[in-house]
């Protein structure tokens, strides 16, 4: 197969989400490097993308831990310019402030704040020595609102919105274009289904409107990256059309 001549590095690229960005972008010319904690469960997407004429490499990756991210995304970076650079991990946990334990609140941080400083300071080094580059972080409904038992999550994913916010205002002049995506609903993953029927009962699920398809937020994560630089955005708010917000 002919090498391509940019990557995306996908980091968190798990079985829904981060697994339709690394097919959207591998469907469009893009080498993709992908990276989730347990690289084995990879296996599939990398079948998948292979089978399509895509190409992807795919490892091991604990995102909290900066030797690790420093050697994934200059891999990514040697193989082919890194062009985009996606942070997708998410820690979404719910437990009662009282049950909330010091583990639980700095782990979740590490995950889903900490860890999307790293790949974003990383990234940013290598795209300003060639004055361009994309860095898209995913957000949540957290990231704006901190909800009955989300303390842990709400303030890591505040923290992950403000080091991006910084990132954008520092890094937009020096043609990188920083943004932040805010999923403002469930999306459709077998665990969210679960949790619905457990929390609002059988019929939980009988609007089908109510809950993101994965493609969908791939498909805002490659249309923020086509975006013009004369018309950048920094934050964008995507729900399903019969979401109540």
């Amino acid at each position: 197969m002919q090498k391509r001549n940019k990557t995306v590095a996908v980091i968190g690229a798990g079985d829904f989400i981060g697994g339709e960005i690394a097919k959207k972008f591998a469907s469009e010319g893009f080498t993709v490097f992908a990276g989730r904690r347990n690289g084995d469960k990879l296996a599939p997407l990398v079948k998948e993308i292979e089978a399509a004429g895509g190409e992807i490499h795919a490892r091991s990756l604990d995102a909290r831990k900066e030797e690790e991210i420093i050697s994934f995304l200059n891999d990514a970076d040697k193989y082919a310019p890194l062009e985009v650079c996606i942070f997708n991990i998410g820690a979404n946990v719910n437990f009662p402030i009282l049950e909330t334990t010091e583990r639980v609140f700095r782990k979740v941080w590490e995950m889903a704040c900490y860890s999307g400083f790293l790949a974003g300071r990383e990234a940013a080094r290598l795209m300003t020595a060639r004055g361009e580059g994309n860095i898209f972080f995913t957000g949540a409904t957290a990231s704006l609102r901190g909800g009955s038992g989300y303390a842990a999550f709400a303030s890591a994913k505040f923290g992950l919105r403000a080091v991006a916010q910084a990132m954008a205002r520092e890094l937009g002049p020096k043609n990188i274009h920083v943004a932040h995506l805010i999923i403002d609903s469930g999306v459709d993953t077998e665990w969210v289904r679960q949790r619905r029927i457990e929390a609002l009962g059988p019929n939980a699920l009988d609007n089908p409107d109510l809950l993101m398809p994965p493609a969908s937020v791939a498909t805002s994560y490659w249309q923020l990256y086509q975006q013009p630089k004369s018309a950048w955005t920094f934050e964008l708010e995507i729900r399903p059309f019969g979401e109540k917000w």
